[in-house]
């Protein structure tokens, strides 16, 4: 069995099953087996059950937030309004979504039709872990697949309550199958398994590598959603407190731990002592503490091993040389206990310091001086990772330097996130996308009849 640790205590709240690859092979044959009556059912059928999934988690917003709270430590106003709201969200806009579809369309004298994959392999990780799920989940079944998923082995619990809604929503036994486990163990074998016809990950970059090679032996298709060190560009016409004050929420939010945060905030080099004074002024207001305390904004990180992770990039931008103004090393104070650090900001960062470059999946923020607009986006665009991104300043302008970063998706001035709107990454960030139209048709293949 594998221990579920609550990281704000170190208490093991339950346990898991250990999978084994066995329990795959037994867990694609179901899906195999559903697979040619799910494939066949009318696509207004499959949307109303989807629909019905978002309505049956909607209804356990509640325990699903206290759920992801416990198990990695999301702040409990944020797992109400994000961890258990955005799949509701994202689930619904995919049953809209089947209205309009063309499922089929004649291009002259063919029949272009839209057919499912198949078995979907599914892996997701702990720092939105239902969310990661449904945005996978939702698409595949509307697209008429079935799916093996292995949650992550932190933050598993809220696998069985997707089950148990997917299941009280009519979905048909063998279409969803979970297989609890390790990634060495059940995601390899997922990746690999002949039995399965795609594989859809999300987490960090260096796995992503292993399951793209392992799954190339089958030549299934493989969509990747990974790592992220996005820049938000704030150019000197934009309305700094607002452009900073977002940036430290944008980097803060779950503790930093999300791959489309903004972790490095590009300032004009005149102006980087008053993007210093807003950031640490924004920074002091985030209440670090008690996850389950309505106050907090900065829980614990989702373990003591990542808690190490975050610390040790923390340490290294000190010995580097970057100037700290906020936070450090070490637990915050009176919080000797937990998975905690303390929200840090260092200022004149090298573009090309380990701190700018590397994926650090916590509540540090780095900021870069740059000298004209030429320079901010060769330093947004210099690392090897291109997820999300944002520009502050005069629409036309913070438009065009937009239009100049090479990452997924940009937010001007304050953009609000677009359920419909495809999400995914440029260079090593991954393949393929989510959420719209464009995700649905990630899950699909696509037929040409002659005739």
């Amino acid at each position: 069995m594998i221990d579920v640790v609550n990281p704000a205590t170190g208490a093991i709240i339950a346990q898991v099953p250990e999978g084994t690859t066995a329990d795959v092979d037994r867990a694609v044959a179901a899906a195999r087996a559903a697979f040619p009556g799910w494939a066949a059912t009318d696509p207004a059928v499959r949307a109303r059950i989807v629909g019905r999934i978002a309505d049956g988690l909607r209804g356990r917003t509640e325990e699903i937030a206290t759920t992801i709270t416990s198990e990695m430590g999301a702040p409990i106003t944020l797992s109400r309004a994000a961890q258990a709201g955005f799949p509701v969200a994202v689930a619904a806009s995919f049953a809209a979504l089947a209205t309009d579809f063309a499922w089929s369309e004649r291009i002259g004298s063919s029949l272009v039709v839209r057919e499912p994959i198949g078995v979907v392999g599914a892996i997701t990780p702990w720092n939105f872990p239902l969310q990661q799920i449904v945005s996978k989940l939702a698409p595949a079944l509307l697209a008429g697949n079935t799916m093996v998923f292995k949650p992550s082995e932190i933050a598993p619990l809220t696998a069985a309550i997707l089950a148990e809604v997917a299941a009280e929503a009519g979905l048909p036994a063998g279409v969803f199958n979970v297989v609890h486990g390790t990634g060495p163990t059940v995601g390899a074998a997922i990746s690999a398994h002949p039995g399965i016809d795609m594989v859809s990950f999300t987490g960090s970059t260096r796995a992503g590598r292993l399951i793209a090679a392992a799954a190339a032996e089958t030549v299934k298709r493989v969509t990747l959603e990974l790592g992220g060190k996005s820049a938000n560009v704030i150019l000197d016409d934009a309305d700094f407190p607002e452009a900073v004050a977002h940036g430290v929420a944008m980097t803060y939010t779950n503790g930093g731990q999300v791959c489309g945060a903004w972790p490095r905030m590009l300032v004009p080099a005149s102006r980087q002592e008053e993007a210093i004074e807003l950031a640490v002024a924004a920074a002091k207001g985030y209440v670090v503490g008690d996850p389950m305390d309505e106050a907090t904004l900065i829980g614990p990180m989702a373990s003591e091993q990542h808690r190490r992770r975050v610390e040790g990039y923390i340490e290294r931008g000190v010995a580097d040389g970057a100037r700290l103004v906020l936070g450090g090393p070490g637990r915050p104070a009176g919080l000797d206990g937990g998975a905690y650090v303390r929200p840090t900001i260092f200022a004149d960062v090298a573009p090309d310091a380990v701190i700018a470059q590397e994926e650090i999946f916590g509540p540090v923020l780095t900021i870069i001086p740059y000298h004209g607009d030429d320079q901010a986006v060769e330093i947004a665009n210099s690392t090897i990772y291109g997820l999300t991104g944002a520009v502050f300043g005069s629409p036309d302008r913070a438009m065009a330097i937009a239009r100049r970063l090479r990452t997924g998706q940009v937010d001007v001035n304050g953009g609000e996130w677009n359920v419909l709107a495809p999400f995914g990454g440029y260079k090593q960030s991954g393949n393929g996308r989510e959420f719209g139209r464009q995700g649905l048709e990630e899950y699909l293949e696509t037929k040409s009849i002659q005739g």
